[in-house]
């Protein structure tokens, strides 16, 4: 079942963000996944939002996502974001 990542982020260092960025897409293909949307500035149609970046990502199924997140290339990536940035991540399970 596809399933789903749902990410909120609020960047406070553009330039390590940019590093994040340029290893991001190499290595989510390889672990076939998708960027589904991209949105620095996303129209809030009910509530607040008040991050800086949302991000729409998908993979065939849960263990497809593990393989990516968990993976060695995106580890080391993924410290770039975490020093650049604070997110709130979600995995949302797709229907049927």
């Amino acid at each position: 079942m596809t399933v789903y990542v749902i990410a909120d982020i609020t960047i406070h260092d553009r330039d390590g963000y940019r590093t994040y960025e340029a290893g991001f897409m190499e290595i989510l293909k390889a672990h076939h996944g998708r960027a589904l949307a991209a949105d620095d500035q996303p129209r809030v149609v009910e509530g607040e939002w008040d991050r800086t970046r949302a991000v729409i990502l998908s993979f065939a199924d849960e263990a497809a996502f593990d393989a990516w997140y968990q993976s060695s290339e995106y580890q080391a990536l993924m410290q770039h974001r975490v020093a650049a940035s604070t997110a709130t991540i979600l995995l949302a399970r797709g229907i049927g």
